[in-house]
């Protein structure tokens, strides 16, 4: 039950005094935090009751209470918002107000003509926008959107009609900028042009309109001006009704120097440029009207950033000029992302059947980014790594990010930008197909790469294991305050929406995906959507030819609207499979009082092959209103394999003999099943077996068969299972005898990559460059002697020689080679770290100094690391969380985190979300109840939250999982090794 309705029923028909109402409102802060901290039911009851004594102390004097919102520090402190609630002996409920974040839906923004001025010595901007409101009905006010902005003039008119200006507040709750006229002249039908005048803020940011730096060739620093809106950041670089579906369109100008080659972009083509305005050293770049879209795809960067172009001639409209921009010092460092983006859009243009809508595509590099990047229509900006590649330092993981990233951001282009969701609830509309569409976009650029195969290790797994918690959400939830939309900004939205999709398109074909996917951005173009808009266009066009009464909204629906997913079981009776369902809990005593309209049941697309007919894919429904559906075996003894290629959103456990057949049948022939199938068939057991529906000892006996497995998925699958048994055995015997069961496992693979890479290399060896990396740093990090002698004598050569290490290899020989060097040896590799300029670099030899096993050294790391000039700003949390995977500097980082949570909220806020998402991160590997003890009182002490309240749920639950893992596994996983832990040959 929701507090206020608690609250509510407890104060009903009852009258309080001044002093009585102070008493609630601190008994009633008290169950707040005992709710938040999780204490007892029973505790929370007696401060229930004690709230409700207070309650029944009378009185017959009316109070008033008054509240006043306080302003942030970077607000005027004249606009503030004053809440009356008034306790009367007609109306003596207490009922805390319910704060409304939305606003109100009769002004409609049509037009915004904005200029901004942002000076980029002292690091702050002015502006101002003009906006034209329609308003729907008759009102005194119109209500939009202001963050850390000075709000200097407002005025408007309405057109033939004479307004009389009142008065403007602003709410630093809700962001609200409300503009009151001096009577109800704001008529229906009505169209008002606001103007507003303003200022703010944009050093010490790193989203809104901001600045960033570099530093040039000759050491000299370079200042320069960007912004990153998603998802309610607009409002703190203009006033705006910073809703997505409230699209209008834009006329933006922009004030920037003239000299030292500074330019302006935004999101449309340049109209003009002014010079020497509006003084001498000034010019401004008026750009051209945009098209309508929302607050969030806008986009400014003032700098002196350098650009190669491309035309793209499309087969569908017309052309327009391709252009990647990047610092001076990078500009060697572009022409893979202008080829792949070139490849990539003209596949979209031909793959959704809609021509590129704007006249320009940009795409820019910027050195303090807070995400990967991000879509903004016509100027995509991205975070260095994410789009510049350099062959000499860039690893083939490198290259294959940069496509992926860039892949991602262009199909944006079509599904989020073209047709935007209409409320962040619907988020995934954007995020998961644009995860999934990124796939095909690489794939047709480099076939070569196997990219499809891969996507199981990027997204599916990862996902499946936080859906399997309490801690999860459905992919569409619920959402109003600002932290609460950017905190799903999550793998549920991203992953698990690009994985359904997946399955989606599975089970309807591409076909019919494709041609719903164009009529659903054709209906909608330059508007907004909800996922039944798609469904139903999808839904138009599809028909089971087994079973005519299957919809893909029924379908969609049972994995959108709930959290988690299915188990399917297999048992064998007589001649039949028999198959049944259940909600998969990593916790099998996990209690989830979170109710469902579908009562946690899915309706499951099944794919199988079977004995007899191996290479025959066959199809089944398993409805959500079934408890089981059943399959004929085709011959006596036969198995079944659900899930092919593991496309379906969901788990499969068979019988024991079954899962030992499997076994077998790899250790004799590891192409027994499709790389696909056998990456599913490991990622499986061992997720069955965490949660104990399987036995460990079966899971890890699955392992055998990558004796001779030559691929990088099954591999990848494997490797990342193995280091986290490792870790929560760390304490145990059984942790020596796991060091070498992985060392005999993978001896023959890491013989097969070698150190060595082939100088010529083409995209046919881009799978292989990704296994050995995964190979080398899986022998290296079980300790495999002559992998961690390799590694250090290349890292020697290269610290003492300059010796030039392949970059496949580089970050192996970077993190081993610290890991075994000494305290001196790190302090060189910092210094490079501190003066190289290469993004990719950078980051490979950050990771290195967070390896060495030195609690001291680790510990001041961790403060030098708040130097900008060190570790840039959108790099900070990483080397946290980095210094916390190291064994060494697991207690360090989270002992670090505590002492300077304050310090960490004054620099990041709450409502950034990677900073919440910090705490399971760092926290991850705990396995015993002090440390749960810990993290609790670290949230009793610190309990607002922010945009990190689901991750808090999510590491105190994982924590819980991890020390029951080990009352369950721990054992079972020692005897296996000691009796059976040798791998197949």
């Amino acid at each position: 039950m929701a507090l206020r309705h608690v609250v509510g029923a407890i104060m009903r028909n009852k009258i309080i005094t001044l002093l009585g109402l102070a008493l609630v409102a601190f008994v009633t802060a008290t169950i707040v935090l005992a709710i938040q901290n999780g204490d007892k039911a029973a505790e929370i009851e007696d401060l229930r009751s004690q709230l409700d004594a207070l309650s029944s102390q009378t009185t017959t004097t009316p109070v008033e209470v008054s509240t006043t919102t306080e302003a942030t520090s970077t607000t005027t402190p004249s606009m503030e918002t004053t809440t009356t609630t008034a306790l009367t002996t007609e109306s003596t409920t207490f009922v805390p107000p319910i704060i409304d974040y939305r606003l109100p839906e009769h002004n409609i923004p049509l037009h915004y003509d904005l200029w901004l001025y942002p000076k980029l010595e002292d690091g702050t901007f002015e502006g101002k926008v003009i906006i034209d409101v329609e308003t729907k009905i008759a009102t005194q006010e119109i209500v939009l959107h202001s963050n850390q902005l000075t709000i200097s003039k407002v005025s408007w008119e309405c057109f033939n009609r004479t307004i009389y200006y009142y008065t403007h507040t602003q709410d630093s709750t809700t962001d609200f900028l409300r503009l009151k006229a001096s009577n109800d002249i704001f008529e229906a039908g009505f169209i008002t042009r606001v103007t507003i005048e303003f200022r703010g803020q944009m050093d010490g940011k790193i989203v809104g309109l901001y600045s960033s730096s570099y530093t040039q060739a000759n050491g000299e620093s370079v200042k320069i001006a960007t912004s990153k809106f998603e998802p309610t950041f607009a409002r703190q670089a203009f006033p705006c009704f910073d809703e997505p579906q409230l699209k209008a369109t834009y006329t933006i100008s922009l004030v920037h120097p003239n000299t030292n080659n500074y330019h302006a972009l935004s999101n449309m083509n340049v109209e003009q440029t002014l010079e020497n305005v509006p003084s001498t050293g000034f010019n401004t770049t008026v750009f051209n009207p945009s098209v309508p879209m929302s607050t969030y795809l806008v986009a400014f960067i003032v700098s002196d950033f350098q650009h190669e172009m491309v035309e793209i001639t499309p087969t569908i409209g017309d052309p327009f000029e391709l252009r990647v921009y990047a610092t001076p010092i990078q500009m060697n460092n572009v022409r893979f992302a202008r080829d792949t983006a070139e490849k990539v859009i003209q596949h979209y243009i031909n793959y959704f059947n809609i021509s590129y809508p704007l006249p320009k595509l940009d795409m820019a590099a910027i050195p303090d980014f807070v995400s990967g990047a991000m879509e903004t229509w016509g100027l995509v900006t991205y975070r260095e790594t994410s789009i510049l590649y350099n062959q000499e330092t860039s690893s083939t993981a490198n290259k294959q990010r940069v496509a992926e990233v860039i892949a991602h951001e262009l199909a944006h282009m079509w599904f989020g930008n073209l047709v935007t969701m209409k409320w962040w609830n619907e988020l995934w509309l954007n995020e998961g197909f644009a995860s999934y569409i990124e796939y095909k976009g690489v794939d047709s650029a480099y076939p070569e790469w196997g990219i499809m195969e891969q996507f199981t290790i990027d997204n599916l797994h990862g996902v499946l294991t936080l859906d399997a918690t309490i801690g999860s959400h459905p992919i569409v939830v619920k959402v109003e305050t600002p932290n609460q939309i950017t905190e799903i900004f999550d793998t549920i939205t991203y992953s698990k929406g690009a994985s359904v999709i997946r399955m989606l398109e599975d089970f309807v074909g591409e076909t019919v995906f494709k041609a719903g996917v164009t009529a659903y951005l054709d209906k909608l173009k330059y508007g907004n959507g909800v996922s039944e808009d798609l469904m139903e266009e999808l839904d138009e066009l599809y028909s089971d030819p087994d079973d005519s009464t299957v919809t893909v909204s029924s379908v969609m629906d049972t994995f959108t609207k709930q959290k988690g997913f299915p188990v399917v079981t297999v048992e064998i009776v007589g001649s039949q499979f028999h198959l049944s369902q259940s909600r998969f809990l990593a916790d099998p005593e996990a209690n989830d009082t979170e109710v469902s309209e579908f009562g946690y049941k899915w309706y499951i697309p099944l794919t199988y092959i079977t004995a007899s007919q191996p290479a025959q894919t066959q199809r089944k429904w398993f409805p959500s209103s079934r408890e089981k559906v059943y399959i004929d075996m085709d011959t006596p003894n036969s198995w079944i394999k659900l899930n092919l290629g593991q496309v379906g959103y969901y788990r499969v456990n068979y019988p024991t003999a079954m899962w030992e057949q499997f076994s077998n049948d790899l250790a004799v022939n590891v192409n027994a099943f499709n790389i696909g199938d056998r990456t599913g068939l490991l990622n499986d057991a061992f997720a069955l077996a965490d949660a104990s529906l399987l036995r460990y000892d079966v899971a890890l006996g699955l392992t055998k068969f990558l004796r001779s497995e030559t691929e990088y998925v099954p591999w990848a699958t494997v490797s990342s299972k193995l280091k986290s048994i490792r870790n929560l055995i760390y304490d145990y015997e059984s942790y020596d005898d796991l060091m070498a069961y992985t060392r005999n496992l993978v001896v023959d693979a890491y013989e097969a990559v070698g150190w060595d890479v082939p100088e010529e290399q083409d995209n046919r060896d881009h799978m292989k460059n990704r296994l050995r990396a995964t190979i080398l740093d899986l022998a290296c990090s079980f300790d495999y002697e002559p992998c961690l002698e390799v590694a250090y004598s290349k890292f020697q050569e290269w610290l003492q020689n300059g010796t030039v290490i392949h970059p496949d290899v580089r970050s192996v020989a970077y993190f081993y080679g610290v890991q075994k060097s000494r305290t001196e040896e790190w302090r060189m590799v910092k210094e490079r770290y501190r003066t190289e300029t290469d993004a990719n670099e950078k980051s490979k030899l950050m990771s290195a100094l967070t390896a060495l096993p030195n609690a001291r050294v680790l510990a001041a790391f961790l403060e030098d690391a708040w130097d900008p000039t060190l570790v840039r700003e959108q790099d900070h949390l990483s080397c946290i969380q980095s210094v916390a995977a190291n064994k060494a500097g697991e207690a360090v980082a989270w002992d670090h985190v505590r002492e300077n949570w304050d310090r960490l909220v004054e620099r990041f806020t709450l409502g950034e979300r990677n900073l919440g998402r910090m705490i399971p991160s760092v926290t991850g590997r705990f396995s015993t109840k002090v440390r749960l003890q810990e993290l609790e009182d670290f949230f009793r002490r610190n309990p607002d939250a922010g945009a990190g309240a689901t991750a808090r749920v999510q590491a105190l639950e994982n924590i819980s999982n991890n020390i029951k893992w080990l009352d369950r596994n721990q054992q079972i996983i020692a005897e296996w090794l000691k009796v059976d832990a040798v791998p197949a040959r």
